[in-house]
């Protein structure tokens, strides 16, 4: 066996690595177009995480807050919708922070959008710091199209 023999196999193996990578490739990214197709939106997709600011929290609290949300939302995307939150995550992971001060506000916002069937995040504070415990402190909405989550969101200004 000569060295072209050798040469011939390494060069088939890297091609068949190659091609089986571009196949994974673009197998996720077609996955992540039904997701978008399950909304019917072809818009990015973003996450939005509602903040009470009637309860004066200062803003490492806020920040707290937001990141139980955040992460609450992604575990549950990964149950619920994990088409929805690989797009989200091929299309940059937005999060955008709006506010409310309002907890009926906050409650009416989590129940529409669970009637539309995203992914929420309620989160609860503990209250050892800032403010009174079981106190509903931030809300994450989605990941999903953006357009669907403006939907339930949009009237809210930013933070």
């Amino acid at each position: 066996m000569d060295f072209s023999f050798w040469s011939g196999i390494g060069c088939g193996i890297c091609i068949g690595i190659s091609l089986m990578a571009l196949k994974q490739y673009f197998g996720t990214f077609s996955k992540a177009t039904k997701a978008v197709k399950k909304f019917a939106s072809n818009s990015e997709y973003k996450l939005v995480l509602v903040v009470r600011t009637d309860l004066n929290m200062g803003k490492g609290k806020i920040a707290a807050q937001c990141g139980h949300a955040a992460v609450g939302a992604y575990e549950k995307a990964q149950k619920r919708d994990p088409d929805g939150l690989k797009a989200w995550q091929m299309t940059g992971q937005a999060k955008i922070a709006l506010k409310t001060d309002s907890v009926d506000e906050i409650k009416q916002i989590a129940d529409n959008a669970k009637k539309m069937g995203l992914v929420t995040s309620l989160i609860r504070d503990a209250g050892r710091t800032q403010i009174a415990p079981n106190s509903i402190t931030v809300l994450g909405v989605g990941p999903a199209p953006k357009d669907i989550v403006d939907k339930v969101t949009g009237h809210l200004k930013l933070l």
